[in-house]
């Protein structure tokens, strides 16, 4: 009797239990009320200018059911269709129409879109738009999709150096070419200025590389870029959405070697790669010669300026937020910076190098072997090196070669002034007082220590005409000059 009572208990208990889960448990209903109306986090989707072919990054919104049941959206649809530019994925359903999207009470999806442009033959940029249409129990809504295209031109690598080098030549031997300011360049692979070959690059130009991709001035070529304080010719990634803009690493680096005495950068922006420029000699030394004027080097992974035994001069420039060094001068060669701006306050990782480095030898990192050559000279007036840094100075040598240096009027970040013949009315340690360096603006603020710091004779002694600073003021209308690329403007 015990064990029936018992067994009876139980079967009672499982049908009392079974009851209130039930009764708890509310029947899934759909909701067809023709007022409800989705909760869309964004009324439009905009993309910045995209190059045509490319295809966009790719953007994410939400779409909520804001009701206590199930609904059920009948279409998810691009409005063009099948002639769309666009690309819509669903919650991981790539289509162009969706039909009979449920969403539980209180619950989202998320929709993720990007664009490809087709190519117009336009040099001017195309308006691309479309919407994304959603049909709920009689009503309809939209998110608008609006994007800006561009035509470029295309140089897309059809060459192979062994397994890792692709390339194209874009002036042959003996060729002199001319990029002009129609539309942007854009360079898959290298860009290569053959021997003997000449490249003209026009003001305003743009340049824009993709990853892994950089220009490449093979010995013996010359490359020649012609800005203007107004249209300055620009080196960038090959992506122009806002999150991209001062993003470092996105392409490779400018690659010059010997035996050309007439490169030549004139206002022009290099920025977001891995080296800024690279100028080194190959097999010999040549007659190099690199000048740099009124050109910003910036936000490199690497290395802004790198040398190997190369002959640079430099005015009104600047070098500034490189994950290595700003400036790498190595394996000697022979230098003139003048009115240069080095300011490296790079925070996308930790940086352990000094903004400048000057050595007269090099030592091959996989193989140890030590190059070394004669650092001639390697003068620098009238410039700032300053950093985050504690020590944004490194001067380092080997015995068998020639070492020669010296920084007058030069504002320093530097603890280490031995051989103090080799600095000339310096000044140490002193705030530079930049405006804003993570907007990289490396102009000067009041009680600048730069400020009134420099010399009238290196101006007048340069071989590069700097009585106008990068951005056209005259600085020798109130002597003495300012040090750095931008003369103070109260």
């Amino acid at each position: 009797m015990m064990k029936k009572a018992l067994q009876i208990s139980f079967l009672l208990f499982l049908i009392i239990f079974s009851f209130l889960i039930f009764s708890c448990k509310k029947d899934t209903q759909i909701n067809n009320d023709p007022s409800v109306k989705l909760i869309l986090s964004t009324e439009s989707i905009l993309f910045d200018t995209v190059f045509s072919t490319l295809g966009s990054i790719t953007k994410m919104f939400s779409v909520k059911n804001p009701t206590n049941d199930n609904i059920v959206i009948s279409s998810i649809h691009l409005a063009n269709g099948a002639s769309s530019q666009y690309a819509m994925n669903v919650d991981g359903v790539a289509a162009q129409n969706i039909k009979d999207v449920e969403i539980a009470p209180n619950d989202s999806i998320f929709i993720f879109v990007k664009v490809t442009v087709d190519p117009q033959n336009s040099n001017s940029p195309m308006v691309v738009k479309d919407s994304i249409i959603f049909e709920l129990n009689g009503n309809v809504q939209d998110v608008d999709l609006i994007a800006w295209g561009q035509d470029a031109h295309y140089i897309v690598a059809d060459h192979s150096l062994g397994n890792y080098l692709r390339y194209k030549i874009v002036a042959a031997e003996n060729q002199n070419n001319t990029w002009i300011n129609d539309k942007p360049y854009l360079i898959y692979g290298y860009a290569v200025v053959d021997s003997m070959g000449k490249l003209n690059i026009d003001p305003g130009c743009r340049i824009h590389f993709y990853s892994n991709s950089g220009l490449w001035v093979y010995k013996y070529g010359s490359v020649k870029v012609n800005g203007t304080i107004n249209e300055p010719v620009t080196f960038q990634g090959s992506r122009l959405e806002a999150e991209y803009k001062e993003l470092p690493g996105q392409w490779d680096r400018i690659w010059i070697n010997e035996g050309s005495s007439d490169n030549v950068f004139n206002y022009a922006i290099i920025k977001n790669g891995f080296i800024g420029i690279q100028a080194e000699t190959m097999s010999t030394a040549e007659d190099n010669r690199l000048i740099l004027k009124n050109t910003i080097i910036k936000n490199m992974t690497g290395i802004g300026l790198l040398s190997r035994y190369y002959k640079i001069i430099g005015g009104n420039s600047v070098i500034a937020n490189c994950g290595g060094y700003a400036m790498a001068l190595t394996t000697g060669g022979s230098y003139d910076f003048r009115h240069c701006t080095i300011g490296n306050y790079y925070d996308y990782s930790t940086r352990e190098t000094p903004s400048l480095l000057v050595t007269n030898y090099y030592e091959n990192p996989v193989s140890q072997v030590i190059y070394t050559g004669d650092l001639d000279s390697a003068y620098f007036g009238n410039c700032i090196i300053y950093g985050s840094n504690t020590e944004e100075l490194i001067r380092d040598s080997v015995t068998d070669a020639a070492y020669n240096y010296k920084f007058e009027n030069c504002l320093l970040k530097c603890t280490n002034q031995a051989a103090s013949s080799k600095f000339v009315n310096c000044i140490f340690n002193q705030d530079a007082l930049f405006n804003n360096t993570g907007n990289n603006d490396y102009t000067l603020k009041p009680g600048s220590g730069a400020i009134d710091a420099g010399n009238i004779n290196i101006i007048n002694s340069s071989i590069l005409d700097l009585l106008l600073d990068i951005k056209g003021n005259n600085r020798t209308l109130n002597p003495p000059p300012d040090l750095g690329a931008y003369d103070y403007q109260p």
